[in-house]
C-alpha cells in the first residue's frame, strides 16, 4: 500500500513479462492460456479498427497464436461505460490499444493485461475474467503459491488502498476471518460491496482495516465468475433485453452480491454517465436475480493498483512516478526514432513516434503516435497524440493536443482538439448562453471564442444542448491535411495565451470532440500509425546494420 518501490512487485512483474514474451507469436495450448479473449468496442467503427489492429498484431507475432480474439461492438444508443472524456486520446481508437513504453515489440494495454494475468488460466475453473483497459495491477504471491479461481459465484481481486482511493473505486466489506493472520495472499468472503463510497460510509459499514497503525480499505480491480454464474447472467440478459439504460459491470453486478447486500443502491444514480428511464427497475431485476450469489475475494497484500484513466494520471504514471516505472520497467523512449535515452531516468515518454534530432521534449510530457519535424519544442506536462507537428512550432506546457481524421460530406478531413491537461471536459451548463462558466486554459469560453473572431451566440454545441461542455463545443476547425490542422489549433491556443486575436479561415467548418468521434475516420488514423510503424522499423533496421 505504501507508495514506494516494491522489489517483490518488480521481480514478480518481470517474471510475468518474461513468461508472456515466450508466448508471443507462438502456438499456445488451451490449458496454459485463454480459450477466448473478448474485447468490447464503443461502436462498429471502433470494432473494425480493433479487428484490423489485432490481425496485424497476429501477423507480426506480437500476440499468442491459436486462440480466438473476438470483438463485440456496443449497440447504438446507451453505452456500457464512459467515452474516455478524461483521457480523450483514447476516445477514438480505444484505451485497450493505448501504447505503453515497454517491450519489444511494443506493448499496448492489451498485451500488458494478458501478461499480468498470464498465470491465471491454468489455475481457473471454467468461467470468465472481467477487466478494464485503464488500470494496471501489479501483484506478488508467495513462492509455490498461485492465484486460484475455483469457487462458485464471483471472485474478485482486492488491493489494500488508502481510504481516499476507496472513494473513487469499489470497496469490499469482509466477513470476519476464522483465524486472523497477516499473509501475502488470503482467500476471504465479502459480505457487502460498496461502489465509490464516502469515507464516512466506509467506517459505518466496517470496511476499514487497520495494520501497523495505518487505516486502509480493500479496493476492486478484476473479477471472475464461474460457468454456472455466466448462465445465470445470460438468462438475466434475455429477461431485460433490449437494454435501454447504462449497466455497470462493477457497480450493478457486484452491489447485488454478499450476505449484507441491500436493494438501496438501485436508487443511487450519482455515478451514472447519463440517467436513463428504467435504470432503477433494471437494477432491481439484477439485484433480485443475483442476490445470494457468493462474492469471494482474494486479498493481494503485496500488490498495487494504478489507474491511468485521466490525463493527470497518464502523465504522472508514465513520466514522473518512479515506482511504476521501476516495477514495470517503463522506458522514456520505446519503438521510436528519437535522440532521447531509452532509460528509466529521463522523465518523458515517447512511444511509436518519429522525432527529428533537433526536437526538444520537456520533463513530464508524453508523445505518442506522432511525427515531430525539425526544431519542434514541447513544453512540460503536455500530451501530444496522433499529431504531425511542422518545423519550428512550439507546444506550451500543460497542453493536451490530439489530431483525428473525420469523414464529413463524403470527404476526409482532419481535426486537432486542444485542451489544458486540467480542463474539465465533463463540466456542463444548461444552455449555450451560460458558456462563460466553462473554462479552456483558464479562460472562460465566451472570451475564447471572442478572441477567435466568433460571436458567442452563434457557437454551436453538438448533441444535447441542455448539457453544454467543452466536450460538445463546436470550436475546432476541420482542415484538409494533418499538419494544417495542427497549425490552426495551435494558433487558437496561442491566442488564449497571449490575449491576442486569431482569425479562423472564412467559412471554416467547426466541430466538437464529441462530433469528431461520431464522424471519425479510423481507417485514415490507422494508416498514419502504420506509416509511422514502417518508417520506424526501416530506420531501426538501417541503424542496426
Amino acid at each position: 500500500m505504501a507508495e514506494s518501490l516494491n522489489i517483490h512487485l518488480q521481480k514478480s512483474t518481470k517474471e510475468k513479462l518474461d513468461k508472456f514474451k515466450q508466448m508471443r507469436g507462438k502456438e499456445v495450448q488451451s490449458d496454459e492460456f485463454w480459450d477466448l479473449v473478448v474485447i468490447t468496442a464503443v461502436d462498429e467503427d471502433q470494432k473494425s479498427a480493433y479487428e484490423i489492429q489485432i490481425t496485424e498484431k497476429l501477423e507480426r507475432k506480437e500476440l499468442p497464436l491459436s486462440i480466438n480474439y473476438h470483438v463485440f461492438a456496443d449497440p447504438p444508443g446507451c453505452k456500457i461505460g464512459g467515452f474516455s472524456q478524461r483521457l480523450p486520446n483514447a476516445s477514438a481508437l480505444g484505451k485497450l490499444l493505448t501504447a505503453l513504453p515497454l517491450g519489444n515489440p511494443l506493448y499496448q494495454m492489451l498485451e500488458l493485461k494478458l501478461a499480468m494475468y498470464v498465470d491465471f488460466p491454468s489455475h481457473m475453473k471454467p468461467g470468465m475474467l472481467v477487466t478494464c483497459a485503464d488500470d494496471i495491477e501489479l501483484y506478488s504471491v508467495p513462492a509455490q503459491e498461485n492465484v486460484v479461481f475455483d469457487k462458485s459465484g464471483f471472485t474478485a481481486l482486492a488491493h489494500p488502498s488508502p481510504l481516499s482511493i476507496g472513494t473513487t473505486h469499489g470497496v469490499f466489506v469482509l466477513e470476519p476471518a476464522e483465524t486472523p493472520r497477516i499473509c501475502d495472499m488470503e482467500y476471504r468472503t465479502c459480505s457487502q460491496f460498496l461502489h465509490k463510497p464516502s469515507i464516512e460510509k466506509m467506517f459505518k459499514c466496517n470496511a476499514v482495516c487497520k495494520r501497523e497503525g495505518k487505516e486502509f480499505v480493500y479496493t476492486d480491480s478484476t473479477y471472475y465468475f464461474d460457468y454456472g454464474t455466466s448462465m445465470t447472467l445470460l438468462t438475466l440478459f434475455s429477461e431485460i433485453s433490449p437494454l435501454t439504460c447504462e449497466i455497470d459491470a462493477y457497480g450493478d453486478f457486484l452491489h447485488a452480491l454478499g450476505q449484507r447486500a441491500t436493494v438501496d443502491y438501485t436508487e443511487n444514480t450519482a455515478n451514472v454517465t447519463k440517467k436513463e428511464n428504467g435504470l432503477v427497475e433494471i437494477r432491481r431485476k439484477i439485484f433480485h436475480r443475483l442476490k445470494g450469489t457468493a462474492l469471494n475475494v482474494i486479498l493481494l497484500n503485496i500488490s498495487k493498483f494504478y489507474h491511468v484513466g485521466t490525463t493527470e494520471e497518464y502523465l504522472f504514471h508514465f513520466t514522473a512516478d518512479p515506482c511504476l516505472r521501476a516495477e514495470l520497467g517503463l522506458l522514456s523512449a520505446a519503438f521510436s526514432v528519437c535522440d532521447l535515452e531509452p532509460s528509466e531516468k529521463t522523465r518523458v515518454c515517447v512511444t511509436h513516434s518519429i522525432l527529428h534530432p533537433s526536437v526538444t521534449v520537456s520533463q513530464g510530457s508524453v508523445v505518442e503516435y506522432s511525427r515531430l519535424d525539425a526544431r519542434v519544442k514541447v513544453g512540460s506536462r503536455s500530451i501530444i497524440s496522433g499529431c504531425w507537428i511542422g518545423t519550428d512550432l512550439s507546444v506550451p506546457s500543460d497542453t493536451f493536443i490530439h489530431s483525428l481524421a473525420v469523414n464529413l460530406d463524403g470527404k476526409t478531413g482532419f481535426v486537432t482538439v486542444v485542451f489544458g491537461v486540467r480542463d474539465d471536459l465533463k463540466k456542463s451548463v444548461s444552455s449555450p448562453a451560460h458558456m462563460k462558466a466553462l473554462s479552456l486554459f483558464e479562460v472562460n469560453l465566451e472570451d475564447c471564442v471572442g478572441l477567435w473572431g466568433l460571436f458567442p451566440e452563434k457557437v454551436r454545441f453538438s448533441g444535447d444542448t441542455t448539457m453544454c461542455s467543452l466536450w460538445n463545443a463546436c470550436i475546432f476547425p476541420v482542415c484538409s491535411n494533418l499538419k494544417d490542422s495542427f497549425v490552426m489549433s495551435l494558433g487558437m491556443l496561442k491566442a488564449l495565451d497571449s490575449g491576442t486575436n486569431f482569425t479562423l479561415l472564412k467559412n471554416a467548418t467547426l466541430t466538437s470532440l464529441q462530433e469528431t468521434l461520431q464522424n471519425k475516420n479510423l481507417e485514415e488514423m490507422l494508416k498514419f500509425r502504420k506509416k509511422l510503424y514502417e518508417d520506424i522499423l526501416r530506420v531501426n533496421l538501417s541503424n542496426s546494420v
